[in-house]
């Protein structure tokens, strides 16, 4: 009987053991992928490649009301960091959107231009702006993590 249990013990562990390191896998890469804020509401998420996608936060876009439009970047521009990516116009007010990183706009999100209210209802996946292809990396140290942007908006 007590070798029974332990031989499928073995078993059991061996068939666990491919999950667990794509798990891992998977946590190691997400957490590179980690959002980064700014100050002015802007979210980037760089990916293993030097790509980050940008946006405006779910905060900003509730302080904003319903999104009318979105002003796309072009691909090819060069951008540097804080300086105007995008602009946002919704019911209530126009916002200028600024480039958290330094980079060139690589892709932009088209489904924007005719549904702009993406940036209400999916602000950090379906309603992101512009990707940028990053030429100074090291502007990711300067930027807030989750935990620095929360305290951020409670004040």
């Amino acid at each position: 009987m007590f070798r029974q249990t332990l031989s499928s013990t073995r078993v059991l562990a061996r068939s666990f053991r491919p999950q667990l390191i794509q798990r891992t896998a998977f946590l190691s890469l997400r957490g590179y992928a980690t959002r980064k804020y700014t100050p002015e509401h802007e979210w980037v998420s760089v990916d293993a490649n030097g790509v980050g996608t940008v946006g405006i936060t779910e905060y900003a876009a509730k302080a904003l009301g319903d999104v009318v439009f979105v002003e796309i970047p072009e691909v090819g521009t060069p951008v540097l960091q804080k300086e105007q990516l995008s602009a946002v116009e919704s019911v209530k007010a126009a916002s200028d959107v600024y480039a958290p990183l330094s980079g060139e706009v690589i892709e932009v999100n088209q489904e924007l231009e005719s549904e702009p209210s993406l940036i209400n209802s999916s602000p950090f996946e379906k309603g992101w702006i512009a990707k940028i292809k990053l030429t100074k990396k090291e502007e990711l140290d300067g930027l807030l993590d989750e935990a620095a942007y929360a305290e951020h908006i409670k004040e």
